[in-house]
């Protein structure tokens, strides 16, 4: 096999198995495999998003919106395992405790939730819900290009926070494997990509799907900064923190009012 096709083959089964539940074998794991999986990872959170809006619109056929919603909350945190959210409530558990460096780094490390964290998956969570649940009611082309514009862009969050030019907080880790290993221009790529595909979120505003995506993505760089000034540097907690953020926004920015 060509050196390249295994380079993507390799960069496809990591990104499956690091954002996924998905039984796929790994294959070579080292940074440049981590620069393809952490390019592909937008993609893999548009897959992410076709089993979520299925379920939406099925139960939302069925029964009130918020329990359909609900449901297509769960789904999405099974199909990830949950790690994303539990990298969210560690991530904000560290900063609430305004700690820098290896102290905060420890925190991290309790397998507890703290105050903070619990109020972050709650309000996450909750805004996740109530966007659905807005969405439910739409028409089939409209909900399905929302939710994968949104899960979409909560994997270019991580993309965005693997870019060259951002350290790891520690020297051993998934941070310490993917970060800086995401060039400008597939990062340009992936930002482009993702704003096309959120144009068809809201049909009668097509500008309004890109403008979520961008405004979400700004946030979360302004975080990351501060995040990296608090660490150091990413972690893997920090970029499913990043997942969580840039989602929810996006859903946030999709069901406003125009």
């Amino acid at each position: 096999m060509p050196a390249d096709l295994r380079l993507l083959g390799d960069g496809v089964r990591l990104a499956l198995t690091t954002l996924t539940v998905a039984p796929v074998r790994a294959g070579s794991v080292d940074r440049r495999t981590a620069g393809t999986a952490m390019t592909l990872a937008p993609a893999v959170g548009a897959l992410l998003g076709l089993p979520v809006a299925g379920i939406l619109l099925l139960l939302g056929a069925l029964t009130a919106p918020l329990v359909a919603a609900g449901v297509a909350v769960a789904v999405s945190a099974l199909l990830t395992r949950g790690l994303h959210l539990d990298g969210l409530a560690d991530t904000v558990d560290a900063l609430g405790s305004y700690r820098r460096g290896p102290a905060a780094l420890e925190i991290m490390k309790k397998p507890d939730v703290g105050p903070f964290g619990v109020v972050a998956l709650v309000l996450v969570l909750l805004v996740q819900a109530a966007a659905l649940a807005e969405l439910a009611g739409g028409e089939a082309p409209a909900v399905l290009a929302a939710i994968v514009t949104a899960t979409a862009a909560g994997r270019l969050g991580v993309t965005v926070a693997c870019r060259r030019g951002v350290p790891a907080a520690r020297p051993e880790g998934l941070g310490a494997l993917v970060a800086g290993t995401v060039g400008p221009v597939a990062l340009a790529a992936g930002i482009a990509g993702v704003t096309l595909l959120a144009v068809a979120a809201v049909p009668d505003r097509p500008w309004q799907g890109p403008l979520a995506v961008l405004t979400a993505l700004a946030v979360a760089v302004a975080v990351l900064r501060h995040v990296v000034r608090r660490l150091g540097g990413i972690t893997g907690d920090v970029l499913g923190a990043e997942v969580e953020l840039v989602t929810t926004l996006v859903y946030l920015g999709l069901v406003l009012s125009g």
